[in-house]
């Protein structure tokens, strides 16, 4: 049986159940669509991180730092001082297993603390309700897309033995996926947004970080995106910036899968 082009996510688990799917695939609406489901994972990764770290101790020290100038936060954030706050906020013994978690830990206090600063989610709405049909009785999440030569598919079927922390593996590898096609389905520029910050290539110094940050809030991003999609392009400087600083607004999901795979 030939499958359509489509993307389709739905979710089924406790109160949370929502779904959608697009059929209409034109570039821009799949851009759109991958947005909204990007901003879908993310707003519900911390709660599923709650079994293995202390999220709201997390999110209690983001609101603290983010009272700094954008370049103090970005040196607070990479500091080996904010680390050693991280470390007791972890709820792992073994060192290794721990090491991955304080990487997922560092990547959630980024995003927290740069939400309270910057436009770091895309406008459109995140997924609330349920708009597709569940294929799945089980609680579940879903991720599918075809579209050309482009076949995705991840999925997670959940019951009482499932570690929160999975859920968060897999929402956080949708979210890598979605963030990878956006900027090609938007038609952003990316090796004009990649040559912009092409003279810094890392940024360790008080001075190097406000060099950077000073040429990530004056980007004329205008010529790197359709107008439809400045936002979007604007989100994607910002990640070419972080990467600059050692740092990531997205919660990676390698070292959850080998936390996972050890622990």
């Amino acid at each position: 049986m030939k499958i359509e082009d489509h993307i389709a996510f739905t979710a089924n688990h406790k109160n949370w159940k929502v779904g959608d799917k697009l059929l209409a695939m034109e570039s821009h609406e799949i851009a759109h669509f991958l947005a909204s489901i990007s901003n879908t994972v993310n707003l519900k990764i911390p709660e599923y991180l709650t079994e293995v770290m202390n999220v709201a101790g997390i999110m209690s020290l983001a609101e603290e730092i983010a009272e700094k100038e954008l370049w103090e936060i970005l040196k607070t954030l990479k500091s080996p001082g904010t680390s050693r706050k991280l470390n007791p906020m972890i709820f792992e013994e073994n060192k290794k297993l721990k090491k991955h978690l304080l990487t997922v830990a560092k990547a959630l206090l980024t995003r927290e603390t740069l939400l309270k600063k910057l436009t770091i989610n895309y406008p459109e709405d995140p997924i609330t309700e349920l708009r597709t049909t569940l294929i799945y009785h089980d609680e579940h999440v879903n991720f599918t897309a075809k579209h050309g030569s482009w076949i995705v598919v991840k999925r997670l079927i959940i019951d009482n033995k499932t570690p929160m922390a999975d859920i968060a593996r897999l929402l956080s590898s949708i979210n890598e996926t979605t963030i990878s096609k956006i900027p090609i389905y938007a038609e952003i520029n990316i090796k004009g947004i990649n040559e912009w910050f092409a003279d810094i290539k890392k940024a360790k110094s008080e001075t190097e970080i406000k060099t950077l940050v000073d040429k990530f809030l004056h980007i004329p991003i205008e010529n790197y995106a359709p107008k439809e999609f400045r936002e979007h392009a604007k989100i994607y400087a910002l990640r070419v910036a972080l990467e600059k600083v050692g740092l990531t607004i997205d919660i990676p999901p390698k070292p959850l899968e080998k936390y996972l795979e050890k622990s």
